[in-house]
């Protein structure tokens, strides 16, 4: 064949494999071109609880501007059902990448729901709608039951944890799911391309129940700008700290990473540490106690930890977040959590879960020797930061601390029943064994408070 009529066959070749007009083959070793198409089909969607348990908030990401941000609900079945058109707002965001993506992202907050009730929903606009989702409010009062999921540090690789979570979550295992920290690794990759994936990845659980989330390292990237424009939890502080209550616990969420990447500034420090001293004394306070005997806290780096790698955790440096800032001791949080009693704190960021004895200024206040953790005399801490990520695991010390109770680097995650308010349960699912449960123990408590007066 001639070599004019080899580039005709060529060319008709091409036109057919691209469908005609359009279609541009990629030259050998060129960076394809991102080509301009704009879509408005809702993706990444999640939902987190409002400022009550009666309200919930729907996000979610476009790539064009619809110029609306609605969510049909209904109560019971959306096929059958009166739909409820709810308006929220959306906000353009850039990333900081060099490609400077820009990204849609839609929120609306759903009111006045009716407790114990599932709902049906779908978001977008005229332009093009999400699939239907459920989710089921929580009961109404203190005197329930609920169950959470809690993990820290999940990527897009290596996400050992995320097909059991979706299982568990089709199942109506939990009423909230706790994410502690350090999400996609990182969610600014690729452009921000990454953060994209990872927000599709976990819709599969977070369409259908409140995922509530705090800051990692890992997010630090453009001042947290992916954290902050991706998630919208209670309050009005950046989704950076926040508290809400569910059942007979006060959960309080913080950033311990205003701890160290001041070159942002100190003021986010010095406005977290006020709003922890006011959240917890309210939440410590006798009457809200008697409702609401629980305090747990969850932020992403530890005070302690049973491994070498870290620079501040081990025992041989001072923690900044337990003991404040270098030298001036400034805003540290072991003292003012002793202070008003939080219960248990849990963290991520080490790659492995670990339980700890009562714990206080490196001395261990076992309730007794025979049960711990039973009326425990300092807050118990758990590290649950396994879910699985392409940093992989973590190993443990040669020489464990004496605050060490257990510890496994199987992938996984944590599971909490608040029964009442007196009995917590906490399970560590392994997935590497298939979902067996590896620990589990009891929190008991009859009397919740300051410890001040038990040393």
């Amino acid at each position: 064949m001639q070599p004019l009529h080899q580039l005709l066959l060529l060319t008709s070749l091409l036109l057919v494999a691209g469908g005609g007009i359009g279609f541009i083959p990629q030259v050998l070793g060129a960076e394809p071109e991102e080509v301009n198409i704009v879509h408005y089909q809702p993706e990444q969607v999640h939902l987190a609880f409002g400022d009550s348990l009666r309200e919930i908030t729907v996000t979610w990401s476009t790539r064009g501007s619809p110029n609306a941000s609605l969510v049909n609900y209904a109560r019971g079945a959306y096929a059958k059902d009166k739909l409820t058109v709810v308006k929220g707002t959306w906000q353009r965001f850039v990333d900081g990448g060099r490609k400077a993506r820009r990204q849609y992202v839609h929120n609306v907050m759903l009111r006045d729901l009716q407790p114990d009730t599932r709902y049906e929903y779908s978001c977008g606009s005229e332009l093009g709608w999400s699939p239907v989702f459920s989710f089921k409010t929580p009961p109404a009062g203190e005197n329930w039951s609920p169950s959470l999921a809690i993990f820290g540090d999940m990527g897009n690789e290596n996400a050992q944890s995320l097909g059991r979570l979706q299982q568990d979550t089709e199942q109506g295992m939990y009423d909230a799911i706790i994410h502690v920290g350090d999400f996609a690794y990182d969610m600014d990759t690729d452009n921000a391309a990454v953060g994209d994936a990872f927000m599709r990845q976990i819709e599969t659980v977070a369409a259908y129940v409140p995922y509530m989330v705090c800051p990692g390292n890992h997010e630090e990237k453009y001042n947290f700008s992916n954290y902050r424009a991706r998630f919208n939890m209670p309050g009005e502080t950046d989704s950076l700290w926040y508290s809400f209550d569910l059942g007979p616990v006060h959960f309080v969420s913080f950033s311990t990473e205003v701890y160290y990447f001041l070159n942002y500034g100190v003021k986010l420090l010095t406005k977290q540490f006020e709003w922890l001293e006011r959240d917890l004394a309210e939440a410590n306070l006798p009457e809200n106690r008697a409702k609401r005997p629980w305090i747990i806290t969850y932020g992403h780096r530890p005070m302690y930890c049973s491994d070498e790698k870290e620079y501040d955790c081990d025992g041989k440096l001072e923690t900044y977040i337990r003991q404040g800032l270098p030298l001036v001791k400034w805003f540290g949080l072991e003292d003012l959590f002793y202070k008003h009693g939080v219960d248990v704190e849990i963290f991520a960021h080490e790659h492995f879960y670990t339980r700890l004895w009562p714990i206080y200024d490196f001395k261990v206040y076992n309730g007794s020797a025979q049960q711990p953790y039973t009326n425990a005399k300092a807050p118990i801490q758990i590290i649950t930061g396994s879910a699985g990520c392409k940093e992989a695991r973590e190993p443990f010390s040669n020489d464990l601390p004496a605050w060490n109770a257990f510890h496994s680097n199987d992938y996984g995650y944590t599971r909490l029943k608040a029964h009442n308010g007196t009995h917590l349960h906490f399970e560590q699912v392994s997935d590497d064994k298939d979902g067996d449960i590896v620990d589990s123990f009891w929190v008991i408590k009859d009397k919740h408070g300051s410890y001040g007066s038990s040393h």
